[in-house]
């Protein structure tokens, strides 16, 4: 983790290495990641929508891509099993990767299939099916991606991986709408099956892996009792499983599963009250906190050994769950909460910006105005900051990186503040969103490669996608609240509140900027202008946090770096 006995890579070296063979790889590979991503929710709603399904029953099917929360629970298995045949043939993570790939080919086969109007049932089934392979996919692809290059070759890594994923992203959200024009939905969703080859050529492109190593588990004393065990095995993967439901709901901040559960056990109003409170404003957030504690509390029971009985399935699970988190402890003894932590609050600038949408409509764009900036300029500028972000890595070393990036967030942040002073102005718009885009593909870029940094050897899935939640955790709770604040700031400055001189920075803009204030928050024009700006104000704040956390960690890091991982061959 250290910089300072790296010697400086040459700035053609640090170009260079988005042309090595992995690179190339990982590009196919994002890809792979990225194409049924988008398939089997935001694309599907659009298909379901066509077959006129309600929206309710729509949104029903946001819990197919619920297994991206949850991944964290079946990675040891990723890390730890072999699949006969193919892992002899190919090593570990390269077979685990083919296996996933067939079997995505095979979900979207199979919904490509399926009739919305007479088997819909069916479609959510297959698209359940895919969100899970898919988001096993991306765990062992992110193993793949940390254990093939060292440490200064993982910016170009992770570079490579968001520019192929943002690729299948585009893909996945405008080819099947225009293809199901000419031949309909269900050839449209058969030529994505076939486009997962891409990620096929990707496995056989990538280079010969070494030896994976398989922390041994030692059973002690513990007999074999197939029929107890099987039971056991049973009882605690169904509590894994409940407590999984728990802890994705509140990540997610969706109750619809517990609902749905609740239901099918005959408990529908308590259901529906469930579901109330996970959705109330302003007490909905600590419910859905709740949810996460408590669904964290129920893995870890079903985990733990039986007390005063040694049994193999009690053994298995809390080494294959716990010894992961323990070497990560070890390894980065005193830093390892500061690490957590810096993760956490690294992005949480970058994560409230969840109402960007309904600001730039309220400052008075049209919505294809804001499409053709998002999705044109905005998807060129995040290509850049990405590759950037890769680069930086490569040429000044990965703390020094990571600490650019601590800053890009915040401040890139605040030139929303400056757009909504400019009203309406296309060339502002340009300038903010592609300024923004740059900034966070460049910070996300150093976060994964430094994430990718902490694993350990043998334990690189498993600890990844605990680094992976905590990243997204805190992010999602607090974007919750995004709306409030731009409210009550607002609220506050039309009352002559301690912000209320913020309004004449706005007495000066056109009648169309922030027109319809009046009728969608009741307050005048210029005090949400107010709030907005408080609100961007305040995101650049959160990321002060992630600064001082960046500084603090990467100077306890270099003190006492851990010894590296070595890199496969």
């Amino acid at each position: 983790m250290t910089d300072a006995a790296e010697p400086k890579p040459s700035l053609w070296s640090a170009i260079a290495v988005y042309g090595e063979r992995r690179s190339l790889v990982m590009l196919a590979l994002g890809f792979a990641s990225g194409l049924p991503n988008l398939l089997i929710f935001d694309t599907l709603s659009a298909w379901l929508r066509d077959a006129g399904l309600s929206l309710e029953v729509i949104g029903f099917f946001s819990l197919a891509t619920l297994a991206y929360s949850l991944k964290l629970l079946w990675a040891p298995l990723v890390d730890r099993a072999k699949i006969p045949g193919l892992t002899a043939w190919l090593g570990h993570r390269r077979s685990w990767m083919l296996a996933c790939q067939a079997l995505i080919i095979l979900g979207l086969w199979l919904i490509s299939g399926a009739n919305p109007k007479t088997g819909l049932p069916l479609m959510a089934a297959f698209a359940v099916f895919v969100g899970f392979v898919s988001a096993t996919q991306d765990i062992v692809i992110d193993a793949w991606r940390i254990e093939a290059v060292t440490e200064e070759r993982q910016g170009a890594m992770a570079a490579a991986y968001q520019w192929g994923y943002r690729i299948a992203i585009i893909v996945a959200g405008v080819a099947p709408l225009l293809m199901s024009e000419v031949v309909g939905w269900n050839l449209s969703y058969a030529a994505m099956a076939v486009l997962m080859a891409i990620g096929v050529l990707g496995v056989f492109g990538a280079p010969r892996e070494a030896a994976h190593q398989i922390r041994p588990i030692d059973y002690k004393d513990a007999p074999e009792a197939p029929a107890r065990d099987v039971i056991e095995w049973l009882a605690r993967l169904a509590v894994v499983v409940l407590g999984g439901m728990i802890f994705g709901s509140g990540l997610a901040g969706d109750a619809s599963l517990l609902k749905g559960l609740l239901s099918a056990l005959g408990q529908g109003a308590t259901g529906e009250a469930l579901a109330a409170a996970w959705e109330a404003k302003g007490t909905g957030i600590f419910v859905q906190l709740a949810g996460i504690v408590v669904g964290t509390l129920v893995v870890v029971a079903a985990a733990l050994p039986i007390p005063g009985l040694k049994t193999r399935p009690g053994i298995y699970l809390s080494s294959a769950l716990a010894d992961p988190f323990i070497d990560f402890f070890k390894r980065y003894a005193g830093v390892a909460g500061l690490i957590l932590a810096l993760i956490c609050v690294y992005r949480l600038s970058d994560f409230v910006l969840n109402i960007m949408n309904p600001f730039y409509i309220d400052l008075g764009f049209d919505k294809l105005q804001i499409a053709e900036v998002r999705k044109g300029l905005g998807v060129v500028m995040s290509v850049i900051g990405v590759g950037l972000g890769g680069f930086a890595v490569a040429r000044l070393g990965l703390m020094r990186a990571l600490i650019i990036g601590a800053f890009a967030g915040p401040i890139s942040n605040l030139i929303f503040a400056w757009l909504a002073m400019q009203g309406p102005q296309l060339w502002a718009l340009s300038v903010a969103i592609g300024v923004d885009n740059i900034a966070s593909g460049f910070a996300g870029t150093c976060l994964i490669a430094y994430m990718s940094s902490l694993t350990g050897e043998g334990f690189t899935a498993t600890q990844y996608a605990m680094f992976s939640s905590f990243y997204a955790l805190l992010g999602k709770l607090v974007a919750s609240q995004s709306g409030r604040i731009v409210e009550a700031a607002a609220a506050s400055a039309d009352h002559g509140g301690a912000i209320a001189g913020l309004k004449g920075l706005f007495s000066a803009l056109p009648q169309e900027a922030f027109a319809s204030a009046m009728e969608k928050s009741h307050v005048s024009a210029q005090a949400l202008g107010a709030g907005y700006v408080t609100f961007f104000v305040y995101s650049a704040a959160l990321g002060v946090l992630g600064v001082l956390l960046t500084f603090i960690v990467a100077a306890r890091s270099a003190k006492a770096a851990p010894p590296e991982t070595p890199a496969v061959s």
